[in-house]
């Protein structure tokens, strides 16, 4: 039996990156995934490569920022699969900048994207999570909500507080058997670092104990080892994939 047999998992930014490495890691040991992108070209691309695994995908477009339309989308999703057992936290975005020059918009983007979609998306699920005493919530937040870093006082806040968010709702749930985790990621090769330049990768790597970014496939076999039948004793954690570098 494969280590998600039968499970139901909700990914959201599955379109790309580490949502999409999620998705398909989930996929490939037996889950059905709910595809959760801003766009539905990119939920739809995700979910046409879980269904060529075998496994049964839906794609939902939406602002996970959005209440009403996450409320729209969580509505759809308990109608058809009509149960979810893992839900992921994944939606993230970043509008760097330096204190003195960051816009009130790009405050606002990062923290309601980061931590408010985290929370919709989890109250929305949570009623379902309780009444069946059961279920995983992985959030995953990044270690730079850990030691923070110049230019991204809004995405390193919005990752230390979701790590909050984890530990409190791991404590709330704990009593009906659902788990809450969460992953932080070290710098790992997806759309969000593709434009760092290269004297700056460089220094980075350094950093780096094992002298390379991550893959997002790597973070991907964290998330399905939170999600599955090992970690069933895990609550409250946060397990850095990160090469080393904050250790």
């Amino acid at each position: 039996m494969s280590q998600l047999d039968k499970q139901i998992a909700v990914v959201t930014g599955a379109g790309r990156g580490i949502g999409r490495a999620i998705a398909l890691e989930f996929a490939a040991a037996g889950a059905d995934v709910v595809c959760v992108s801003r766009t539905a070209a990119n939920s739809e691309k995700v979910a046409g490569e879980v269904r060529a695994l075998g496994r049964r995908a839906w794609a939902h477009a939406v602002d996970v920022a959005d209440p009403a339309g996450v409320a729209a989308v969580v509505e759809k999703i308990l109608a058809d699969p009509g149960r979810v057992d893992i839900l992921v936290n994944n939606a993230g975005v970043t509008r760097d900048g330096l204190l003195l020059r960051m816009s009130d918009a790009d405050w606002d983007t990062v923290l309601n994207t980061n931590l408010k979609g985290a929370f919709l998306f989890t109250r929305a699920l949570a009623r379902g999570f309780l009444k069946q005493r059961s279920g995983r919530i992985i959030n995953v937040a990044s270690v730079i909500g850990l030691i923070g870093n110049a230019g991204q006082c809004n995405y390193a806040a919005s990752k230390a507080a979701l790590i909050g968010l984890t530990k409190s709702l791991a404590r709330e749930f704990a009593s009906r058997g659902i788990t809450v985790n969460a992953l932080a990621p070290g710098f790992t090769e997806t759309d969000m670092t593709v434009g760092i330049h290269d004297e700056l990768k460089a220094r980075v790597r350094d950093s780096i104990p094992l002298g390379r970014f991550g893959r997002p496939e790597e973070i991907a076999g964290a998330a399905l080892f939170l999600a599955g039948p090992a970690a069933a004793y895990i609550t409250g954690q946060v397990l850095t994939v990160d090469g080393g570098m904050v250790m």
